[in-house]
């Protein structure tokens, strides 16, 4: 679903697939922008920052009539592709989640311009579960208690939910969660 969001002047929109977009690490990540105006342009720029959760700004890449000027720390890791405004991160890594700010300036009579933010969620996939039994020896019927620890090594937002014969299983006099 894309929404449009109108930029600083009416004249000049620029659109964005959503405020907030998940990645995978590893995997390149799109971040789709596209932009029109109705004036005449002679030159139009294309500015692309990023704003980590406790930094300031950094300038990534920009254009100017389809000519890309990137930030020669990041020449490898973000394409653009003039004249669409989109950003191409490759590969996403956890320390690319923040906010990405794209400017659009259409220079013609006079000079319009718009923004937008995309803040980029950066997403590990879980890896399989581990489940250790405590005691490993197991237990007799009616007379011990059995305890299940279940881990993965490593994953955002992992949620985890304990099942027995394909139902989820609820605290009470029986089974604990802790």
């Amino acid at each position: 679903f894309f929404h449009s969001y109108a930029g600083i002047c009416s004249a000049l929109k620029l659109t964005v697939p959503s405020h907030t977009v998940h990645g995978i690490e590893g995997q390149p990540l799109h971040l789709t922008v596209d932009y029109n105006f109705n004036a005449t342009a002679s030159e139009i720029q294309i500015i692309w920052l990023f704003e980590g959760p406790q930094s300031n700004p950094k300038y990534l890449l920009g254009s100017v009539n389809q000519t890309v000027v990137p930030d020669l720390e990041f020449q490898h890791k973000f394409t653009l592709i003039p004249p669409n405004a989109s950003l191409m991160i490759h590969p996403l890594h956890i320390s690319d989640e923040g906010n990405y700010i794209v400017k659009v300036n259409v220079r013609g009579n006079g000079t319009i311009a718009a923004s937008q933010k995309i803040q980029v969620a950066v997403d590990v996939p879980v890896t399989k579960p581990i489940v250790h039994t405590e005691p490993s020896s197991g237990v007799v019927e009616y007379v011990g208690n059995i305890t299940l620890k279940c881990t993965v090594g490593k994953g955002t937002r992992v949620v985890y939910q304990w099942m027995k014969n394909g139902k989820p299983l609820h605290a009470g006099p029986n089974y604990t969660f802790s």
